[in-house]
This record gives structure tokens, C-alpha cells and sequence, in this order.
């Protein structure tokens, strides 16, 4: 279908209605009709188009690696709570920290083990955090926004072993894949990490504002905030508070998938030929790489945790139930990859290339798309929502102005940490407030000072840089 304005139609219901509802799903279903309708014409054929837009997505090969790699992920997780792993961890360092410059240096060190997800780091660390807020007299808002600082900035930047690499390359793929351009995806991503300025920029600030004791805000007016939900999951909640701790539980799989991980990246780049660690990095197959790692590693952590004499039918229940906490996440992916086929149809690439193409300068193209980017992920509070959302867009004005590819994905992937970090509505900031007993929107209040100080100066790098350095 040749492409016109229509093309743009399943995005503006997309984000209107993001916006509105404050949940991204229901739009991107709303999205996903309307483009189908708009292909088909017919009240029942497009119905036909819509849902076998989302099979083809969900059964593509890339796609169903991702997949894989989520729920197996969220499997692991599932797995290592129910054997006390996550709480011996938290129980044991907690007896290890009697200063606040050991606190400060916690958070920063437990980097190295926690950084699989945003979740899971909060998960890991919170508790410990929450309970040191009497011995060490601190501000509750300053201790969860240092857990949160160190947390999505830090993920977002790593290019292995975590559940965002899956995500993001395979966002960055279909922009490259809409428009033709014969790269590789992983590579692309790495090369935009650099260019994620805000998480940068955001990592940077808070390294300084904690270590140098800087005071974010007034004074804290502690609010007692009734947890939503409080029936929800309310079995599980209990069966975990009566597992015995165990710090080996979380270790021994935690350094087994981070082993594993990049030996599998050096196995699946090698046998492509290869010949250079780092070039083996470069041409493995990183999706591939990440779900043998997860694969091998939840037989022989499940090996191991029956060798402790950990009950088999508990494992299997936690293992189906970690994975299905990441179904929403899952979901949402394949809206979106589905989304992106049907506006596709319509002919999306054809008309951005030649109307916005046509008279967007390039030097501005990163820019527009962290600022537009930013302000929806605000409202949404969600990044992988934004990068699906506005992926195909940035790497098409990429494409047809000839602006930086790797700034443009990088602003696009900075735009997405901006309203995670930032937004009421972001997962970490929900986490991280229920768990350390905050009000949701006055914690995002405190927060979004240096948020807002942080995107400034990253909107400032993306206008200057092209016009100087690139």
C-alpha cells in the first residue's frame, strides 16, 4: 500500500490513548485494530488481519528467542525466591553494613549481581535499604531514589546478561528490518549505548549527589501509603516469608547465567567465524547467546537446588509462576511487534521517508526524538512502551535524512529511561516506593527535580553534538 497520512493513524491512537488510560496495553490493542481495519475495510476481515498480524509476530524465529528469554528469565527468579535465595542475600548483607558510608558503597557494589533487571535489583536490595532507614536516620526519598539511580541508568547501558539487551536489540531489529538496512541489530545497539545521554547524564548526577551528600527537595513529610492490590498474590506473599534464607540459592545461578552468558556469545560468534573476542561479540547471535545461558543454567540450578533437598513440585510452581510475571511484558511486545507489521503495511517507512525526510534537518532528528519521546514516556511510565512506539519512527528519520543512526537509537532509548526513571507511573518508581513505604506521586515529585535537570542537559548534548563532533 502506497504510503499517505492513514499510515500514521495506528500511532495517534496509540498514544492518545496511552495518555489518557495511563496503561499503554489498551492503546497499542486500539492501535493494532485501527491499522488493520484501515488494510482490510471489512468490519470482519480486519479482525482476520489484527490477529494474524500478532501470530505471525509472535512465531517469528527473532522473535520467539526474546520470548524465551523473558519468561525463562522471570522463571529463574521465581526459582530462586522459593528456595531463599533473594532473602539469605538480604539477611546476610544486612549484617555486614554498620556505617553509612557501607550503605552508600552497598548499593553501588551489589551492581554486579543485581543488574539482570530493574525488578529484580529493587527486589534484591530494597529490603536491606528499608531497613537500615532507623539506624542510620535517613531520608526515605533519598535512599529509594539512590536505589532507583543506580538501577534503570545502569541496565540500560549494559549490553549483555540483562532482560532489557533481548528487548531493545529486538526493537532496534524491526526498525532496520522496516527499512531495509541490511546491519546487524546487536551491533547497532551497542554502538548507541554511548549516546543514551540521560542515563549517562542521570548516573553521573546521582554517583554525586549521594556520595557527596547532596540534598534533593525539602525535608521529608512521611505519608503511610495502603498498598494496592493487597489481596493480590497474597499466597505467595506468605509461602515466601516462611522460606529459610539462603545467600548460595541467589549466587551460585546469578554468576552461572553471567558465565554463561558471555560464553555463549563467544561460542555462537566463533562459530560464524569469528576470530577475535570481540568480534565474536559482535556477530553472535545475542538473543541465541542469552537463552542457552538461561537454558543451561535453570537445569543445572534446578539440579543443584534438588541436591539441597529444595521440593520439586515447589520449584516447578515457581518456576511457571516467575515466568508468568513477566506475561505482561511478553504481551506488550508482541502488540507492539504486531503494530509495527500492520503500520508497515500501510506504508509507515514510505511516507515518513517522504514528507519528514524531505525538510527535517538532520542535525535535529536525535532531538525531536528524545523530546518527543520523553513526554510521552512521562505520561505512559513505561520505557519499553516508548521504544517500541517510537523505534520505527526515529531509525526511519534516520534513515531518510541521513542523520546518526546510533545517536538516533540512543536518544530514542534515553527518551524511554527518562519516563521510567522519572514518571508516577514507572514500574521502578511503584516498586520502589511500595517497598520502602513511600506515597507514590509525592516520591515522584522528589524525583523529577533532577529528572527534569538531567533531560535538559541530555536535550543539550543532542543539539549540539551533531552540529559539531558529527
Amino acid at each position: 500500500m502506497q504510503g499517505t497520512w492513514i499510515s500514521l493513524l495506528p500511532f495517534l491512537v496509540v498514544i492518545p490513548l496511552a495518555i489518557w488510560l495511563r496503561e499503554i496495553l489498551p492503546g497499542l490493542v486500539a492501535g493494532l485494530l485501527v491499522g488493520a481495519f484501515l488494510l482490510e475495510g471489512h468490519w470482519l476481515r480486519f479482525i482476520e488481519r489484527a490477529v494474524d498480524a500478532l501470530l505471525q509476530t509472535a512465531t517469528e524465529m527473532g522473535h520467539m528467542k526474546v520470548i524465551a528469554f523473558l519468561y525463562l528469565f522471570g522463571a529463574l527468579i521465581g526459582m530462586m525466591q522459593i528456595t531463599g535465595g533473594m532473602k539469605g542475600f538480604v539477611q546476610w548483607i544486612s549484617g555486614k553494613i554498620h556505617t553509612k558510608r557501607r550503605l552508600l558503597m552497598f548499593i553501588w557494589l551489589t551492581i554486579p549481581f543485581t543488574f539482570f533487571t530493574p525488578m529484580f535489583r529493587i527486589m534484591l536490595i530494597g529490603p536491606v535499604m528499608k531497613s537500615m532507614i532507623e539506624k542510620f536516620r535517613m531520608d526515605k526519598r533519598k535512599m529509594a531514589y539512590m536505589i532507583d539511580v543506580s538501577t534503570e541508568p545502569i541496565i540500560v547501558l549494559l549490553p549483555i546478561a540483562t532482560a532489557f539487551v533481548g528487548f531493545m536489540t529486538s526493537v532496534v531489529e524491526g526498525g532496520l528490518r522496516q527499512n531495509e538496512i541490511n546491519t546487524s541489530a546487536y551491533h547497532l545497539f551497542v554502538a548507541s549505548l554511548p549516546y543514551n545521554f540521560f542515563a549517562i547524564i542521570g548516573l553521573v548526577v546521582g554517583l554525586v549527589s549521594t556520595f557527596r551528600n547532596i540534598h534533593i527537595g525539602s525535608e521529608e513529610h512521611e505519608k503511610e501509603e495502603e498498598e494496592a492490590n493487597s489481596f493480590h498474590r497474597l499466597g505467595i506473599k506468605k509461602e515466601l516469608a516462611l522460606v529459610v534464607g539462603e545467600p548460595l540459592h541467589l549466587l551460585f545461578p546469578l554468576g552461572l547465567v553471567l558465565i554463561l552468558t558471555l560464553f555463549f556469545f563467544w561460542y555462537d560468534g566463533t562459530s560464524k567465524g569469528a576470530k577475535t573476542i570481540i568480534s565474536a561479540f559482535s556477530s553472535a547471535d545475542a538473543s541465541f547467546a542469552m537463552v542457552m545461558a538461561l537454558f543451561v543454567t535453570l537445569i543445572t540450578t534446578a539440579m543443584f537446588y534438588l541436591f539441597r533437598r529444595q521440593k520439586l513440585h515447589e520449584l516447578i510452581y515457581h518456576f511457571f509462576d516467575g515466568g508468568n510475571e513477566l506475561m505482561a511484558p511478553i504481551g506488550m511486545l508482541i502488540l507492539v511487534w504486531a503494530l509495527s507489521s500492520t503500520a508497515e503495511g500501510l506504508g509507515f517507512s514510505e511516507y515518513i521517508t517522504s514528507t519528514f525526510g524531505t525538510f527535517l534537518p538532520k542535525e535535529i532528528v536525535p532531538a525531536t526524538m528524545f523530546a518527543l519521546g520523553s513526554l510521552i514516556s512521562y505520561f505512559i511510565g513505561t520505557s519499553w512502551g516508548t521504544w517500541g512506539l517510537f523505534m520505527p519512527l526515529g531509525v526511519t528519520l534516520a534513515a531518510a535524512t541521513g542523520a546518526s543512526l546510533p545517536m538516533t537509537v540512543g536518544a530514542v532509548f534515553a527518551s524511554g529511561t527518562f519516563g521510567a526513571f522519572a514518571s508516577p507511573l514507572g514500574d521502578t518508581t511503584i516498586t520502589t516506593a511500595s517497598i520502602m513505604d513511600l506515597d507514590i506521586m509525592e516520591y515522584a515529585k522528589y524525583k523529577l527535580k533532577i529528572s527534569l535537570l538531567c533531560g535538559v542537559l541530555a536535550l543539550v548534548g543532542y543539539l549540539v553534538i551533531p552540529f559539531f563532533f558529527l
